[in-house]
């Protein structure tokens, strides 16, 4: 497998996927501190043979930057530009609405949890020029 994995860098939390671009599946997801991030992409590196890495180039991207530039990968960094946004709509095609949220037009739809997954998975898909669907069960990675 060649995986490529995506951060959506942050101050006190990090989104990040991990995605095999030939099946187009995001296989790992999660939303962490910047510490256990590092420490995850590094596992990914060493055993999933995670080849590069797409970085949003937003808030809290040099020290990622300066990071994975240490490291034996190839570094993409993107533009971040109106991906938050993006990411709210994307959850919801990603975990259709239950309950009394389908009732909600999806302009009043809030995510019940932070999207910075959904944000690293967008990067991801702009990078390849395609929309990635998730893995059957992916759990989320949570602190």
């Amino acid at each position: 497998m060649s995986a490529l994995a995506a951060i959506d860098p942050g101050r006190s939390k990090c989104g990040l996927v991990l995605a095999d671009p030939g099946q187009a599946l995001v296989l790992e997801a999660g939303v962490l501190p910047p510490d256990p991030c590092r420490t995850l992409v590094q596992q990914w590196i060493e055993d999933r043979a995670c080849r590069g890495v797409v970085l949003g180039n937003g808030t809290g991207s040099a020290p990622w930057r300066d990071w994975l530039s240490l490291l034996d990968l190839e570094l993409i960094v993107v533009p971040e530009a109106g991906t938050t946004l993006a990411a709210r709509q994307r959850y919801w095609q990603l975990e259709p609405a239950r309950s009394w949220r389908r009732l909600l037009p999806q302009g009043m739809r809030l995510p019940p949890r932070d999207v910075d997954d959904v944000v690293a998975q967008i990067l991801l898909e702009r990078h390849l020029g395609r929309e990635l669907g998730r893995a059957p069960g992916l759990r989320l990675l949570q602190p």
